[in-house]
Formats: structure tokens, C-alpha cells, sequence
């Protein structure tokens, strides 16, 4: 299979879970749990589009970071093995929202 042929199904299966939180598993931290802005931050990952070189540079949109007022979140997608324990290229996808102090 051609190399950006992968990435790009990679990134639409990345692009899925974060617009939907279907195709995977979803962790917000305890940061994000009690944020009063909750449903702010969700709403901006799941709205985000800001793609950039420093940000995508493997082409997956597997990471990113918005701001609601005076902080900064982090979301991150990480692939792993059946039973969650190890890498897995491709493999089932975890999405992480988080406060930036907690990254």
C-alpha cells in the first residue's frame, strides 16, 4: 500500500474518533473532568481543523491544542495492541483530552 495512501486512512480514522468519539476509546483528565468549561473544550477538539507542519508532521491529525479563555488543552491520539498494553501501528485508538499542565 503507498505510504500516503495509509497516512490519509489514518488520519480519517483519527479525524472520526475526534469529531465523534466513535472508533475508539476517549480519556479526559482529571483537569479536564472538573473544568467547569467541559463542554467548551470538548466542542473545540472536536471542532479543531487547525492542522499545521509543527503540529501534524507525520500527516495522522493525531495531535493538537486549543485554547478556551487563558488555558491551553491538549488532545492526542495514541494507537495500541488488543488488550491496551502496547504500540500498535494503527492499532486501537485511545484519545486523550488534557489540560496543558498536565501533558
Amino acid at each position: 500500500m503507498n505510504i500516503d495512501v495509509k497516512k490519509e486512512e489514518i488520519a480519517q480514522k483519527n479525524d472520526m474518533l475526534r469529531r465523534t468519539f466513535v472508533g475508539g476509546k476517549v480519556i479526559l483528565t482529571a483537569g479536564v473532568k472538573n473544568d467547569p468549561k467541559i463542554q467548551q473544550i470538548i466542542n473545540a477538539v472536536q471542532q479543531f481543523d487547525e492542522f499545521t507542519e509543527d503540529n501534524n508532521p507525520y500527516l495522522e491529525r493525531d495531535f493538537g491544542k486549543v485554547t478556551i479563555g487563558d488555558n491551553d488543552y491538549f488532545w492526542k491520539i495514541d494507537y495500541y495492541d488488543q488488550d491496551y498494553n502496547f504500540f500498535q501501528e494503527d492499532g486501537h485508538r485511545v484519545l486523550t483530552i488534557m489540560c496543558a499542565d498536565e501533558y
